[in-house]
């Protein structure tokens, strides 16, 4: 006979939009203890497992606040009700902590007055009284003024009461998505084994009662900056942008694999690292920016399969996979991670896929350099496991060439993720420089733009990024002092005939404006951005993506983020951000071949 060992949940704390599913630990007669669900269509030695959740109701409702979501709200921001920006990040659970995030708070306020462009007398006077009396201001909530909502939203502070409670029951699976209804309340799991026959329970009902549930932290939109030069201090809308002919968007973002949430990152609250949370608040952000090409690296097989290509078919997207090797850190295949590429079948069609192994690559190599004494060495230190996917696409805005229109369009995507050990730049490099032949021989079979994105694990002014951004590396580059296998060497070898250049640097030529805003995030020296990475240990750049410089223009780029609105949480990732990198996001125009051949 079946019975309930254990019952229990990852996190206790539920998320609006994240599900929720317990561990349920059975124990059969004669037979090791599982996890297996036992439903009512397919019983076990004559029993199943039935499962309820409730929702505690009363008459009164939390707020929660939006810095510390598992705290209850007592004071409430006026300025974000008048400004008609989202009630739920005008909640903090105490003056302190609103007064200590002012500075991004306001930027909220900033951009409702920009987007609305209708903050009266009365939003300027608090700012003032704000500005002017610091700590000692007291806004408004709903307790002190209880019409300020009108009764349609929750009110600020609200005294626990400990009867009168209805539960209502809102689920009969194991799995529960908790929804915008149960936003403040008490959600509980019951599981029981039942006789499939009589029906009646056996043994005890196990159940487990969460925290309250929380909204969904959730960033504040990135703006666009246009750098076409015709409104520099303009920002676009991603949301439903029609682009004109020969325009493409491309977005690269490393998401942070689920198997490398280690304590590296406990700073981040554990509810806010679950894979159920982080998934889908990754999948918002990035379904969010609507981009016609997306490159995501540390994408873990199994979540591809289970969740990303799915999900992103439901949008649009199709969906390429280049697994890691697991040649050398050997694991489950399915949490594996990789390279994933999707494309919008609306834009763009599937020409040919081309898959790089730097493994491959690190055989051939010693093969054909290292004495065979030294080889073992040698692939110790050259195989890591690192790919890179290669998609040749066909533009379907117009399925023509914008100048030629008896030729198709065609767009070559590198999507690679380079070998993090810090100390191995003869590495880094190595892998760079392999997968730029690569695309040379591409490029020579065609006239096609070109695309290099990814996450290189190396700084501006690095070896790799000097190779990738300058086409060569100087002999006398500190990189190149390590080199024990020698594969450095002749340095001039270490070229390539790619005119790429990298697509943040475009800030560089805006003088005005948003674009002398996102300017002073770039570093003058290399023209890259301070950061795309953010942990609580490093910070710095080590994401770009490259063009062809000489069949793309760069016509827009996604705003940098302020390290001062990221370190407000600690570091990356954080409740609003689920990776430790930022997203980067480009928009690009192809360009004529009659003004190719005039740059040439």
């Amino acid at each position: 006979m079946l019975s309930l060992l254990r019952v229990h949940l990852p996190s206790d704390i539920p998320i609006v939009g994240c599900e929720l599913t317990p561990y349920v630990l059975l124990k059969r007669p004669n037979k090791s203890p599982t996890t297996e669900d036992v439903t009512e269509l397919n019983p076990v030695d004559g029993c199943f497992l039935r499962y309820k959740w409730y929702r505690v109701q009363s008459d009164r409702n939390v707020a929660v606040c939006s810095i510390h979501p598992t705290k209850q709200a007592t004071v409430q921001c006026l300025l974000c009700v008048k400004a008609k920006i989202s009630i739920s990040k005008s909640y903090h659970c105490t003056s302190k902590c609103f007064l200590g995030t002012w500075k991004q708070h306001r930027v909220l306020h900033d951009r409702a007055t920009s987007a609305l462009n209708e903050n009266g007398n009365e939003d300027d006077e608090l700012l003032s009284r704000f500005n002017s009396t610091g700590s000692n201001v007291s806004l408004p909530t709903s307790q002190s003024n209880p019409n300020l909502l009108n009764g349609t939203l929750y009110p600020a502070v609200v005294a626990q009461r400990n009867g009168d409670e209805t539960w209502f029951e809102v689920g009969y699976y194991k799995t529960y998505t908790p929804t915008a209804d149960d936003i403040g309340h008490v959600l509980k799991f019951e599981c029981v084994v039942v006789d499939a026959e009589t029906k009646l329970t056996v043994g005890p009902v196990m159940t487990l009662l969460t925290s309250r549930v929380i909204p969904a932290p959730s960033p504040s939109p990135r703006r666009l900056i246009n750098l076409s030069g015709i409104d520099v201090s303009g920002i676009l809308d991603l949301d439903g942008r029609v682009l004109s002919a020969g325009a493409f968007t491309v977005l690269s973002y490393n998401i942070l694999s689920d198997k490398h949430t280690t304590n590296e990152y406990s700073y981040c609250p554990s509810w806010a690292l679950s894979w159920t949370y982080r998934r889908q608040n990754l999948l918002r952000e990035i379904i969010g920016y609507h981009a016609d090409i997306v490159c995501l690296q540390e994408v873990q097989s199994d979540h591809f399969d289970e969740f990303f290509a799915p999900e992103l078919d439901k949008h649009g997207y199709q969906a390429c996979f280049k697994r890691k090797t697991a040649e050398v850190f050997v694991a489950s295949m399915n949490s594996v991670d990789g390279c994933a590429t999707f494309f919008r079948r609306d834009r763009f069609s599937h020409v040919k896929k081309y898959e790089v192994e730097f493994n491959k690559a690190a055989h051939s190599l010693t093969d054909a350099l290292v004495p065979s004494a030294q080889k073992r060495n040698a692939l110790n230190r050259l195989v890591k496991d690192n790919v890179a996917l290669i998609l040749v696409l066909e533009a379907k805005f117009g399925s023509q060439s914008i100048d030629n229109p008896g030729k198709r369009q065609l767009v070559c995507v590198a999507n690679t993720h380079v070998d993090v050990t810090q100390d191995l730049t003869d590495v880094k490099l190595w892998q760079a420089h392999t997968l730029l032949k690569g695309l040379e021989k591409i490029a020579a079979s065609a006239d096609i733009p070109m695309l290099v994105c990814g996450d290189f694990n190396s700084v501006p002014g690095s070896a790799s990024h000097t190779l990738l951004a300058m086409g060569k590396v100087d002999p006398t580059h500190p990189d190149l002092a390590m080199d024990p296998l020698g594969i450095l060497r002749p340095a001039a070898k270490l070229s390539h005939q790619l005119p790429l250049v990298s697509a943040y640097s475009s800030f560089a030529r805006v003088g005005v404006g948003l674009g002398l805003e996102q300017r002073r995030k770039t570093d003058p020296a290399t023209n890259e951005p301070l950061f795309t990475k953010c942990t609580r240990d490093f910070i710095g750049t080590h994401d770009y993506i490259f063009y062809s410089a000489d069949t793309l223009t760069v016509e827009s780029l996604l705003e940098l983020l302020d390290e001062d609105s990221l370190r407000k949480d600690t570091a990356l990732p954080s409740p609003e951000w689920s990776s430790d990198h930022i997203a980067l996001f480009a928009e690009f125009r192809c360009m004529p071949r009659t003004r190719r051949s005039i740059q040439n």
